[in-house]
């Protein structure tokens, strides 16, 4: 490999810290000083700020739970034991929507198809898998089988990275359920967090994946990429320590925070395991209308904004589109991820597509392009950058979810909405670049 293309990652990381803290909340001009001098202390008093530690532990832990992950002899048989898993409970899930939907939801044709994938309802054999998941969610966490997961990873980034309990817990169990579910599990200790603890909170839901929609994702690139559920557990898993390191140079710690080791009470949320299955049933479906709506309208905005950019006279031979735009703009930053720049139009579009809309559309499109559009490293790499649910949309989930669990720090949650994407966006591709270092 080319060594400009495999050092690409180490610039696409060092400009993804300095951007953090370029656009990192400042602290007030000292009064009663002369212009200079209180630029200077600014300046000084900022740079005091900058969480030194923070960011090379955090950088070091998402380097290693990546080469463990990786690299480690066995990850690649650990890989494919997951897309196993992830292939079964597409098959039961298959099951089930046949004998609700019959053809409809995957059952043999009662016709012979004339267009090949004609007969593929997405809405109706793919979806219905985030019931399934969310009811072995529930109860995965009513055996407390999950909350052992979560612990263990707050253990690690509390001691590691030396962020308080709550938010440890916060941002662990966002890797497992939503991010709004996750906040949820610390809701008596919102209310005093430090104003860094809380956009922490709101990063960690950013830049990682719930495990509902984790299955969705892999099944959606099992045709692109060979192990597909492998990698995207293991992008959710590692953006973890980034979210920390970017919420802490974008916000940085004051005094007063809770302590690292202040334990995390769960209290129980089901009668028994037929309840669990239940409402988590019940809360899938609720899931999946949600993102039913949502793709309508994401669609048919873009749809919109297509139309009328084509009223603009063509472009180097081609229509304007709104993907086309985000492509030039954000090809630099797939650039930095480590693509060749034979491939850094097509990554921006991916890019621009998951921040304006959602990682969903970006996954199916990016399952849709063309046989020999990315190669397999930049798969990977794209794969892992796009793995969050840093996007405009997420925003509205995040005011009504948090605000709703701390109605007294809704204006604040508000004023870090923006900032959240920023670093939720942030986190993700230091994800996808530590992954372009270490994929071959």
């Amino acid at each position: 490999m080319d060594l400009l293309i495999a050092l690409q990652p180490l610039v696409g990381l060092a400009a993804m810290v300095a951007l953090a803290w370029a656009i990192s909340e400042r602290l007030p001009n000292p009064e009663g000083t002369g212009r200079l001098r209180s630029a200077l202390a600014w300046a000084v008093g900022k740079r005091r700020r900058f969480p030194w530690r923070t960011a090379a532990m955090g950088l070091a832990l998402q380097f290693a739970l990546a080469l463990l992950l990786l690299r480690l002899p066995g990850s690649q048989y650990a890989f494919s034991w997951i897309s196993e898993i992830v292939a079964a409970v597409l098959q039961a899930t298959r099951a089930g929507t046949s004998f609700v939907f019959g053809f409809l939801g995957g059952a043999p044709l009662p016709y012979e198809e004339s267009s090949p994938g004609g007969s593929f309802i997405f809405a109706l054999q793919i979806l219905p898998m985030i019931i399934v998941v969310s009811s072995i969610s529930a109860v995965l966490y009513h055996y407390k089988i999950l909350p052992w997961f979560v612990r263990g990873f707050a253990w690690v980034l509390g001691k590691a990275l030396r962020t308080s309990g709550a938010a440890s817990f916060s941002l662990a169990a966002n890797v497992f359920i939503g991010m709004v579910d996750a906040p949820l599990l610390v809701r008596p200790y919102l209310e005093k967090m430090t104003r860094s603890e809380l956009f922490l909170v709101m990063t960690g839901g950013m830049a990682t994946v719930a495990g509902t929609a984790f299955a969705l994702y892999a099944t959606i690139l099992s045709g692109l990429l060979p192990d597909a559920a492998g990698h995207i557990l293991t992008a959710s898993i590692i953006s973890a320590p980034a979210a920390v390191v970017i919420a802490h140079i974008m916000s940085p710690p004051s005094g007063g925070e809770e302590s690292p080791d202040q334990q995390v009470t769960l209290s129980a949320l089901y009668e028994n395991w037929m309840d669990a299955v239940t409402r988590g049933a019940i809360d899938g479906l609720r899931l999946i209308a949600y993102i039913i709506g949502m793709l309508i309208v994401l669609l048919a905005l873009v749809e919109l904004v297509n139309i009328v950019l084509a009223l603009i006279p063509e472009v180097w031979g081609a229509p304007l589109t709104l993907q086309r735009a985000l492509g030039w703009a954000l090809a630099p930053a797939a650039w930095a991820l480590g693509l060749p720049w034979s491939e850094a139009v097509t990554g921006g579009q991916l890019l621009g597509t998951k921040i304006v809309l959602n990682e969903l559309v970006a996954y199916i499109n990016m399952g849709a392009l063309p046989e020999g559009s990315l190669s397999e490293r930049s798969s990977v790499i794209l794969t892992y950058a796009l793995c969050g649910f840093a996007n405009f949309g997420s925003i509205g989930i995040m005011l009504g979810g948090i605000g709703a669990l701390v109605p007294s720090r809704r204006l604040e949650i508000a004023q870090l909405g923006i900032k959240s994407i920023i670093a939720g966006s942030i986190a993700t591709c230091m994800t996808g670049a530590i992954a372009g270092l270490l994929y071959w």
